[in-house]
């Protein structure tokens, strides 16, 4: 399925930092990763599963990489539901890129809320856990889905890296457009029902690794500071 993303909307966002800054001096949770002290930068991949996240989450097992992802219903969730319950019960975080990937600027509110609602009632019972965290197709929102999101207890979440994977399958290509484009605090989108990406993605970890870089989700990211419903956040 080809999805041609178009980038990030010019829309108010909340930077991981500024999450932190407003959570003040609490505490990060019990072995949780502080990223007001360590370098952090988060994984993210959209649309899937696909039959490519098996090798993709053997490999970020091996590596020892927790990521953020933002799975699409039809098609997806409702095909490979076994690969939902994995990546729950390994760590990753399972958040929501819509039940049918339609553009939410361009529907009615009534299909918004159904867009949303129904990945999410899905990944509750797959994994016991309601998703938190949203990305909207193509990155495009304005105010009346922040307040659709705020409704559904929903916060919405971008991105600062793209390799444009859907565009290309070479993976030495892939791989280079996120180390040239990785910084502390950056949250990376991949997509892993596209063939070129998954074979990057043992080559990025240990790049960035080597860069001193820890790899996070997007709630450990933001941590102490949390996710609210109805806002943007993008490094």
């Amino acid at each position: 399925m080809a999805l041609a993303l178009t980038g990030c909307a010019q829309v108010d966002t909340t930077s991981p930092r500024t999450a932190r800054e407003q959570a003040q001096a609490a505490p990060v949770s019990s072995g949780g990763v502080d990223c007001r002290k360590a370098k952090c930068i988060a994984l993210t991949f959209d649309a899937g599963p696909s039959e490519n996240s098996p090798r993709l989450l053997d490999i970020l097992k091996e590596k020892q990489v927790h990521a953020t992802f933002f799975l699409l219903g039809k098609r997806h969730i409702e095909k490979y539901p076994q690969l939902v319950r994995r990546m729950s019960a390994e760590g990753h975080e399972v958040a929501s890129h819509t039940w049918d990937h339609k553009i939410l600027t361009e529907i009615s509110d009534d299909q918004v809320r159904a867009e949303l609602k129904r990945p999410d009632d899905a990944i509750e019972r797959l994994t016991g856990r309601k998703p938190t965290l949203m990305r909207p197709p193509q990155g495009r929102t304005d105010a009346n889905i922040h307040k659709i999101c705020k409704e559904l207890g929903l916060a919405e979440v971008l991105w600062s890296v793209t390799a444009k994977d859907y565009a290309t399958n070479d993976s030495a290509l892939i791989e280079k457009r996120v180390l040239d484009q990785a910084d502390r605090d950056g949250i990376i989108l991949l997509h892993d029902i596209y063939p070129g990406t998954v074979p990057a993605v043992p080559g990025i970890i240990d790049a960035l690794k080597r860069r001193g870089y820890t790899f996070v989700t997007v709630p450990q990211l933001l941590a102490p500071g949390k996710a609210e419903p109805g806002k943007v956040y993008r490094p």
